[in-house]
């Protein structure tokens, strides 16, 4: 049925405010719950992170202490709900086992936001960085079995394949080309612009969490070596996502995005959810993004004499946000696009770098010892020590210079002449395949 948040009738904001014992809920089972609930918890974790620090930005930058008073109001239902969901995780789900949780979310959340997307720029940005995220899930589910003897197809559900996609040692590039081209939201869907406020808030959550755990695992240097290095592939995706966002627009428009992005994803939980009590949670956290979406119209009518719909034509939601499996979409990619690189604003051909291009100083800097590149050195210890890597595949890999289940591929999307041409589709054309939504820049 067809919801628009700014035709409910809002609660006072001292409504939204919640006891202690409401902000410590009942963990989840780490063994039972279904894979796309826990998805959905780091997925709302990371968008009221994104939502507080924005708000904490906006008053740094405001000289209007009324104006930001409203903001602190809101911030501290922002805290409070941040800090009820990320207690959902239990005590005795490790930092690896949560990781797992992350890079489904990345894979999935990546997928499912590309498939809907009709902004070319925005869909080859979400494709690219999909293989990365996809390649790390293979990588740290290699170190779960090495280090805790456990099984990631058990923690993904069967739902996410398991192997390599783009080698992560391939991933590091020039901080230079991770600038996109903005899009520009008068001219753009709010579906597009809902969507890129998505994955920046979940691949910035990302980055972050990598930022603080990587000194905490303690199980190896190995472990904690990995997270280093995934953390700074993570970096370069933030970057990525967020130089998508339109650079003009006030803090005022940019808070009310905010919060309508917010509701979105809360009621697009609340219809997907599975699990009775933790629905109950959506449902609490909507009604109080409607309170703050309506105070973010309010500011906005008050300090810029803008209505709401001048940012958000219609406040019907467009399509809901639905996790789900999407393995044979990341395996249509795989086989087109994984010997794909970026030069700037662009996604091109690893072949068609010249040679002395900045992508292969960089890579000269960072992984010209191969034999400390610690993506590559998990991968090498596990086939030292069980025969072969760990993966979880539905069919034979698409690439055929990754289907060796006992020796890592260190060359592939980062040495020309080891990278075949027929997988580096890369331009705005190489996304629109024939079993998704054509882009509507006219490409074919």
């Amino acid at each position: 049925m067809p919801f628009n948040p700014f035709e409910e009738k809002p609660i006072p904001i001292e409504m939204t405010y919640m006891d202690w014992k409401t902000m410590y809920p009942r963990p989840y089972n780490k063994e039972t719950t279904d894979p796309y609930t826990k998805c959905r918890i780091v997925l709302m974790n990371g968008t009221e992170f994104e939502a507080q620090w924005f708000s904490r930005n906006f008053s740094r930058h405001c000289p209007d202490n009324d104006l930001r008073r409203q903001l602190a109001m809101m911030r501290r239902t922002e805290q409070q709900q941040q800090k009820r969901i990320s207690c959902l995780k239990p005590k005795d789900e490790t930092i690896l086992e949560h990781t797992i949780t992350y890079e489904q979310l990345a894979v999935d959340l990546t997928a499912r936001l590309a498939q809907k997307e009709t902004d070319c720029d925005v869909r080859s940005t979400m494709n690219f960085a999909l293989l990365e995220d996809f390649d790390h899930l293979y990588r740290y589910s290699n170190l779960l079995e090495m280090e805790y003897n456990r099984d990631a197809k058990k923690l993904v559900g069967g739902y996410t394949e398991i192997m390599p996609a783009r080698p992560t040692i391939a991933e590091h590039r020039c901080p230079k080309d991770s600038i996109n081209r903005y899009i520009i939201n008068k001219k753009t869907s709010i579906l597009t612009q809902l969507q890129v406020n998505i994955i920046t808030a979940a691949e910035q959550q990302t980055m972050n969490y990598y930022m603080n755990v990587a000194p905490l695992y303690c199980k190896s240097d190995h472990g904690r070596r990995l997270y280093q290095e995934i953390g700074m592939i993570e970096e370069q995706h933030v970057s990525e996502y967020e130089s998508l966002k339109d650079t003009r627009v006030t803090w005022l428009e940019d808070l009310l995005m905010h919060e309508y992005t917010e509701c979105y994803l809360y009621y697009s939980c609340m219809q997907s959810e599975c699990d009775p009590y933790i629905r109950c949670i959506w449902e609490d956290c909507l009604t109080q993004e409607i309170c703050h979406l309506h105070m973010a119209k309010d500011m906005l009518r008050k300090y810029e004499r803008k209505d709401w719909q001048q940012i958000i034509p219609c406040g019907t939601f467009p399509e809901l946000l639905i996790l789900g499996p999407n393995i044979e979409y990341v395996r249509r990619m795989i086989a087109k696009t994984t010997g794909n690189t970026r030069q700037e604003e662009d996604i091109v051909s690893l072949n068609s770098l010249k040679k002395g291009n900045e992508f292969f100083v960089y890579q000269q800097i960072v992984n010209h010892d191969v034999r400390s590149v610690a993506s590559h050195n998990v991968i090498d210890r596990h086939i030292c020590a069980f025969g072969k890597d760990y993966r979880y595949q539905t069919a034979e890999h698409p690439v055929a210079l990754l289907r060796s289940r006992t020796c890592d591929n260190v060359t592939l999307a980062r040495i020309p002449c080891e990278t075949p041409e027929k997988l580096s589709v890369a331009g705005k054309t190489s996304d629109c395949d024939d079993n998704s939504n054509p882009c509507d820049c006219g490409c074919s």
